[in-house]
């Protein structure tokens, strides 16, 4: 594969896309080293972008999306795939799934009900709320 020239004045260059990608999360990291940061494969996993979908993007006619590396254990970013010309927005058509991704999908499911109560609390005792509320 051709080396890519990054960047001019560095003189940064890199074997692959991947490559240049490791190295923007290892700059941003080190810009911000006190924030943890969730692997988009674990995210996709436990279902909390299955849950982002369902129950806000697709009614909007918006899916989240990850872009994997080739490594497929690495999500490199979140795309935002664009069918608001689909009067029904996006649609996973779980009940015409097989067994198997029916209870992915149940499980993901608990687990993000879970997630969600587990957080409730100290956000009801700390803003009042547990959705953000904007003021007027």
């Amino acid at each position: 594969m051709e080396k890519k020239l990054l960047h001019k004045k560095q003189n940064l260059e890199f074997d692959s896309w991947s490559d240049i990608l490791d190295k923007l999360v290892e700059v941003l990291d080190a810009d911000n080293p006190t924030v943890e940061h969730m692997d988009l494969v674990e995210f996709r996993e436990k279902g909390y972008l299955q849950e982002a979908n369902r129950r806000f993007f697709h009614p909007l006619g918006l899916a989240l999306e990850i872009v994997l590396s080739g490594d497929e254990r690495k999500g490199y970013f979140l795309r935002v795939q664009d069918f608001r010309n689909n009067p029904e927005g996006v649609c996973y058509n779980i009940k015409n799934s097989n067994q198997e991704r029916k209870e992915r999908f149940r499980k993901n499911k608990e687990y993000i009900n879970k997630q969600f109560k587990k957080y409730s609390k100290p956000r009801l005792k700390l803003i009042g709320s547990v959705i953000e509320k904007i003021p007027n």
